[in-house]
């Protein structure tokens, strides 16, 4: 573990893909990770876990069955563990997210080609 505080907007800056989250930290058993989005992504759920989004730039919408939640830069949302979503970004976003070691992004849709591999080069 580094003794130098992360710095997130210079992990995004690393970044190319999207959808593709990459570990920039771990706190106990969870990790943080920064991720670009851009387009819609896949209906999924995570049953074991919530997965909590903090937007850094950008406009992210999360689709839920009850209604869509809005976030904008400086705000987060924590999806329910159970609870289907779908996020969806007309531009790019840029965002943090939390949840425990191992998550897989396209949680039980993990056939998806929106499926991303595991990296921590960033940590």
């Amino acid at each position: 573990m580094s003794d130098q505080p992360v710095d997130i907007a210079e992990k995004l800056s690393r970044v190319a893909e999207h959808w593709a989250p990459k570990v920039v930290a771990r706190l106990n058993d969870y990790e943080i990770k920064v991720v670009k989005v851009q387009g819609e992504f896949v209906w999924h759920s995570h049953e074991d876990t919530d997965e909590l989004f903090l937007v850094v730039d950008g406009e992210l919408t999360i689709q839920l069955p009850d209604g869509d939640v809005r976030l904008r830069p400086g705000q987060l949302y924590v999806v329910p563990r159970g609870v289907e979503h779908c996020p969806v970004a007309e531009g790019e976003v840029h965002a943090v997210l939390m949840e425990p070691r191992g998550v897989v992004n396209t949680g039980d849709a993990a056939d998806s080609s929106l499926t991303a591999s595991y990296d921590d080069s960033l940590a």
